[in-house]
């Protein structure tokens, strides 16, 4: 037969296997992911290699699982060099055979005690407390540490849990942490234990055994970009690309509002709200914060939309520049366009993330005179504490309230 791709020739006849009467349909469903016709030719080969393979094991369709894929890349590794997105061709083709039916699902692994404690916990926070997803992703990995360091591969009783169990934990912990790790950990494990006091696990309020992590409140300047560095930044990216569309309009979108990376990934075409031009914006903490729109803001996003962004199924406003055309999987693609950005123009900021944006907003609105409401009514900050951080950026204000020194200089 002859695989097509783009309604043209793409490969030559090939004996058939099992999989052969879906590929041209699965090639047909990639194609529409954006793929670069030579990344195509590729993953023609990768698959149809394959499917060749099956056929020589008598493999039988029905019988096609995850552990062939795995031992026909180890096969093609010993043959030819593995290229990059080899294995997530396999991986594609085996999900698109189990949506058409034609390849089982796999049995789920059996989870451990641990495992399913920890899972209910995650849904508790998902579907109760509604936190944000990079809160979840943060607590949850020590919880299943500690209740692995507690209870092991046995039964998960929380009602023998101690004080001294918890102590230990953390005393073991923490000193392999940095001050801001060391901190989550106690937080997620109080998060825990309040949660299980809730459910009636426990009668006794560990989560106040759980110690303290020494660290000065607000013992640190929020490290800021200045005004200069980012009018330098966005003016060096080069606008007509495709890539440079998206992001100028990333960027501006956390210089001028002051997002968090997570925020800017996660940010929807039905966020924003063109006639009132207002952007609904999916908090910290799961709640929904409405901003205004800037018109520099709009135009850069509008121009994205109308002469960059790829033709794509997905709702999220920024696609990733290369295929398969989704959106980003969470903030870490979003600092890494802010890291390239800064290296491209040759600017030492004070770090290399996109968090700098933000501290820089809230910097130079109160260098204008903003006041801490407003600053943290833009930041979404729940708590005045919060916001108060940044009283410590204008020094040269502060030094206007410094008392003289009794009896002149010295």
């Amino acid at each position: 037969m002859k695989y097509l791709s783009n309604d043209q020739v793409a490969g030559r006849g090939v004996p058939e296997g099992p999989v052969t009467a879906y590929l041209a349909s699965f090639f047909e469903w990639t194609s529409e992911q954006g793929y670069a016709p030579g990344t195509m030719r590729q993953r023609i080969r990768v698959a149809a290699g394959f499917d060749r393979w099956l056929a020589r094991k008598a493999i039988r369709l029905c019988n096609v699982s995850s552990v062939h894929c795995s031992q026909y890349l180890r096969y093609r590794a010993r043959r030819l060099r593995i290229r990059e997105g080899d294995t997530t061709v396999i991986r594609q083709l085996l999900d698109f055979l189990r949506h058409r039916g034609v390849v089982p699902i796999e049995k789920i692994r059996r989870l451990s005690p641990v495992e399913r404690c920890a899972q209910a916990y995650e849904r508790y926070l998902r579907e109760e407390r509604v936190l944000a997803t990079a809160t979840i992703v943060n607590y949850v990995p020590f919880v299943h540490g500690f209740l692995k360091h507690r209870f092991g591969n046995g039964p998960v009783c929380l009602s023998r849990l101690d004080a001294a169990n918890i102590v230990r934990f953390v005393q073991r912990q923490a000193p392999r942490l940095n001050v801001k790790r060391a901190k989550l950990l106690t937080t997620a494990l109080r998060s825990f234990l309040q949660y299980a006091r809730y459910r009636g696990d426990i009668q006794l309020d560990l989560a106040a055994a759980i110690p303290v992590v020494a660290n000065w409140s607000m013992s640190s300047i929020p490290r800021a970009i200045a005004p200069d560095q980012v009018r330098r930044l966005l003016a060096q990216i080069d606008r007509h690309t495709a890539v440079g569309r998206r992001d100028y309009a990333i960027l501006l979108l956390l210089a001028r509002l002051g997002l968090r990376a997570g925020e800017v990934a996660l940010l929807d075409l039905d966020d924003i709200d063109w006639k009132a031009g207002s952007l609904n914006v999916h908090g910290k903490t799961g709640r929904r914060i409405q901003l205004p729109l800037p018109t520099e803001v709009g135009q850069a996003i509008v121009a994205y939309l109308r002469q960059g962004r790829p033709t794509s199924t997905s709702r999220r406003v920024f696609l990733r520049a290369r295929a398969p055309n989704r959106g980003f999987l969470g903030p870490c693609a979003v600092g890494s366009i802010v890291r390239h950005a800064l290296q491209r123009a040759g600017i030492d900021a004070p770090t290399t993330g996109a968090h700098q944006f933000r501290h820089g907003l809230a910097t130079e609105m109160l260098r204008q005179g903003a006041s801490l409401a407003e600053i943290g009514e833009l930041l979404g900050h729940r708590s005045p504490e919060t916001t108060k951080i940044y009283t410590k950026v204008d020094l040269d204000a502060l030094r206007t309230l410094a008392l003289p020194w009794p009896g002149g200089a010295q």
